[in-house]
């Protein structure tokens, strides 16, 4: 048996420092350390918020801007080879696709790549081992390694850290107005139109969206073309999830393409009712009429449907609340994914010592 309080694990996350899968990255490696002690190191891009986190937790790290230059003139590698030779970890677990193509061949050690999408292998080709963030990712995953034993499932986690409070007043909002909490990037693939044209139809309903992208400017020209713009706060970068959600009645969801989407679990964990689009995450772990409300993708009218029902129909409101918070408990707590977290790399590295023949 692996004895988990030996482990050292080498994370790489060369994410852009601000989407899901890059924020989830982080809040995992944090919560590993603050929950199991497990050693660990990173290498990363120079984000504030990163060095800050690592340096509160004595956690070490080493940056690397994953570029093509520090590929082709071999200092990416270097550096890598090099902080294997000095940190001795077990494994080396790198997240998402640019990350798992810097992984250095020919290592003594195994490599976990995770997917947050269903992307294709050819850029974890140095990774033996994978994980998707659903269920259905790795049954992709399964289906283009052809080799199941090597594939898991490591969900995001719900769990949010308490925030400095928020009021509706500092964002100029009817304490009485129904208010929708859109938590996302501006981007065309989140679906954040559609949500802006059921507003027209929610009258008295306010929203908040809070995210950044390259979308922002026409979304904020779009509301007003729209007449929605007195009822819209855009907010920016937000990094206190749970102080938004504290403050909201409904969380949505509109996305056109979205593998998972952790709001979903962080709505649970927030006890606030959540409205969905079919996209892939939400038509997989989110049941209708039970723990969320579902609507078709680009569907307005729908969605504006949805978002009605659980502003206005208290005992389904208080309904989504109980079971949403009973599915975060089965699947998303942090304590659950940390444990599934701890056990696959247990199983990595049992499966890596018996390929090769070396002692547990």
């Amino acid at each position: 048996m692996v004895n988990s309080q030996n482990l050292k694990i080498m994370h790489m996350v060369a994410g852009a420092g601000v989407g899901g899968a890059e924020m989830f990255s982080l809040d995992a490696i944090k919560a590993l350390h603050d929950e199991t002690g497990l050693k660990q190191h990173v290498v990363c891009r120079d984000y504030d918020h990163y060095i800050k986190a690592f340096e509160e937790r004595g956690i070490s790290y080493d940056i690397l801007r994953y570029n093509h230059w520090e590929r082709l003139t071999g200092q990416a590698n270097r550096l890598l080879k090099d902080r294997i030779e000095q940190f001795q970890p077990n494994m080396i677990h790198s997240w998402m696709g640019r990350a798992s193509s810097f992984v250095p061949s020919n290592l003594n050690i195994p490599a976990l790549g995770w997917f947050g999408g269903y992307y294709d292998l050819k850029r974890y080709k140095n990774c033996q081992y994978y994980a998707g963030v659903t269920r259905d990712i790795r049954r992709h995953l399964v289906e283009k390694s052809g080799e199941p034993d090597k594939c898991f499932t490591l969900h995001t986690f719900g769990t949010l850290d308490n925030d400095p409070p928020v009021t509706r007043e500092e964002f100029d909002i009817p304490e009485e107005a129904p208010l929708i909490l859109l938590l996302s990037r501006m981007h065309w693939k989140k679906g954040v139109d559609t949500l802006l044209e059921a507003l027209k139809h929610c009258e008295g309903y306010y929203a908040l969206l809070a995210g950044s992208g390259p979308d922002l400017e026409k979304y904020k020209q779009m509301a007003h073309t729209l007449g929605v713009a007195e009822r819209v706060r855009f907010l920016g970068w937000r990094d206190d999830r749970q102080a938004l959600l504290n403050i909201a009645d409904i969380c949505v969801l509109p996305s056109r393409y979205e593998p998972f989407g952790t709001v979903i679990a962080e709505s649970w964990f927030a006890k606030v009712p959540l409205v969905a689009a079919k996209a892939a995450g939400a038509k997989q772990y989110v049941t209708h009429n039970k723990d969320g409300l579902l609507c078709e993708i680009d569907d307005v009218d729908g969605l504006a449907h949805e978002l009605k029902r659980a502003g206005e129909d208290q005992t389904l409101r208080e309904s989504l609340i109980q079971q949403g918070h009973q599915t975060y408990n089965a699947l998303f707590s942090k304590e659950v994914v940390i444990q599934s977290f701890s056990e696959t790399y247990q199983k990595i590295l049992r499966s890596s010592c018996l390929e090769q023949s070396l002692p547990l």
